[in-house]
């Protein structure tokens, strides 16, 4: 499980660096807010993904100590 997050992860942030990319080269008005969404956006995620690995650690940690006693 973890290791596909990780994978969808990877892939979800490349995309993410390439529109922000496509977006930063289009002089459209329109593109100016979908690039800030996609900015953001790039540093959401990794926070995000994180965030979901230190509770997945905490969750598993504590799983182990109930099965332990």
């Amino acid at each position: 499980m973890k290791r596909f997050f990780a994978i969808a992860g990877v892939i979800l942030l490349a995309a993410l660096y390439i529109v922000t990319f496509i977006f930063a080269l289009i002089d459209d008005p329109k593109t100016m807010s979908f690039f800030r969404a996609s900015a953001v956006l790039t540093i959401i995620v990794p926070i995000m993904l994180y965030a979901y690995q230190l509770v997945y650690r905490v969750l598993k940690r504590d799983d182990n100590k109930g099965e332990n006693k």
